[in-house]
């Protein structure tokens, strides 16, 4: 575990965490923190309760209890001992450290006028520990490219929560911006200015503003910035080829993505959802893949410490979608030893199960402008323009 992100926990719970065996801390995605509750560990596919001693039991019988002292200890290392400071991460439900690090946060929700205006009497902590996985970019990519356009085409990276969207889409932001394509035909391509809306600041991890994360030499981030707002705010003034946002699904997303593909920009974003069936399950996603927005679409399942992915054109999107409608409706287990979990899905029903009506959606034809692609490519490290 990261040192900056340790010396945020109380003395007696960093004692416990620093006992934990070597394959966990190696491994370790998640801490859960719950005041007059077990303490709990997720890595690889597995969680586990963790013991005073840092050993690990599946049963949350003698695990570790975290006080109401230590949560309140935590609350204020997280905050710099200024709630205030942070009242719309707060809002937000979570707040975000240095080194891309985001601890969710849960309690008592105050409401203004039917909406949530700040969270109290916090008394639970995940800490989602985020990592850099510098080629997983590589694995993906050449699946990615519009070789006429000598760019990415529009993507989206759909799975469920922690399947390594961030990850991917942060290494393959790294490679457009390095001109780091790993495919012969684009062996003479240079980079692509990029930009990054980090509305969580995971993707970069800024530090008073600077990326801390190693996102190639022609990127530019907009850190802790709203997407449709940080969209727009780059097209207009920063002037990139390529748009980088996660975790898109609302109205005003949307209206940002079609103002930036109509710019000449290409999109790379996420979502969360388990496959097609899903996207179009959420209006906002089922209208951009039925305008025929993204070219294509990368799916991610995880098994163990494996990731794998899957990238189908939005034609072969749709059509899986309607052979999957058989399947029933959630994401399984990330230690669901199943094939869809490992992201091998049957056209068959599983006996016992409830068919699902089929749905027939159509893609409609969209052109999409066309980006400047000089004949001449200057050297890396010079402007395009």
């Amino acid at each position: 575990m990261p040192q900056p992100l340790m010396e945020l926990f109380p003395t007696s719970l960093r004692l416990v965490l620093e006992q934990l065996p070597a394959v966990a801390r190696e491994s370790l995605e998640e801490i859960r923190i719950r005041e007059n509750r077990p303490l709990e560990i997720s890595y690889g596919s597995r969680y586990s309760f963790v013991r005073e001693d840092g050993t690990l039991t599946e049963q949350d019988q003698g695990a570790f209890v975290p006080s109401k002292e230590q949560c309140r200890a935590l609350l204020e290392r997280v905050t710099n001992h200024s709630i205030y400071a942070v009242e719309e991460e707060l809002r937000r439900g979570y707040i975000t450290v240095s080194g891309g690090h985001r601890i969710g946060l849960a309690g008592r929700t105050v409401l203004d006028k039917g909406a949530v205006s700040h969270l109290r009497d916090i008394a639970g902590f995940n800490v989602r520990i985020a990592r850099a996985k510098v080629g997983f970019g590589a694995q993906v990519l050449p699946g990615l490219l519009d070789l006429k356009e000598r760019t990415i085409r529009h993507t989206l990276i759909v799975s469920p929560p922690q399947q390594g969207k961030t990850t991917l889409i942060r290494d393959l932001a790294r490679c457009v911006s390095s001109g780091e394509w790993h495919h012969p035909a684009a062996r003479d391509w240079g980079s692509r200015k990029v930009g990054i809306v980090d509305e969580r600041s995971e993707i970069a991890a800024s530090d008073r503003g600077v990326p801390t994360f190693d996102l190639g030499p022609r990127s530019d981030v907009l850190d802790a910035c709203p997407k449709a707002e940080g969209i727009m705010m780059m097209v207009r003034s920063l002037s990139p080829e390529v748009v980088v946002v996660d975790e898109i699904g609302r109205p005003e997303d949307a209206d940002a993505i079609y103002e930036a593909i109509h710019a000449g920009v290409r999109v790379l974003a996420t979502a969360h959802a388990s496959d097609m069936s899903d996207v179009f399950a959420r209006p906002v996603l089922s209208k951009l893949a039925a305008d025929g927005v993204f070219g294509c679409y990368v799916f991610l399942s995880r098994s163990g410490k494996k990731v794998e992915h899957r990238i189908v054109t939005a034609e072969e999107a749709m059509r899986e979608s309607s052979r999957r409608s058989n399947r029933s409706f959630g994401a399984s287990p990330r230690d669901d030893p199943s094939e869809k979990q490992l992201g091998r899905w049957t056209d068959h029903p599983v006996p016992g199960t409830s068919p699902v009506a089929q749905t027939h959606v159509n893609v409609k034809a969209r052109t999409m402008p066309t980006i400047r692609s000089p004949a001449m490519i200057a050297p890396r490290g010079v402007d395009d323009d």
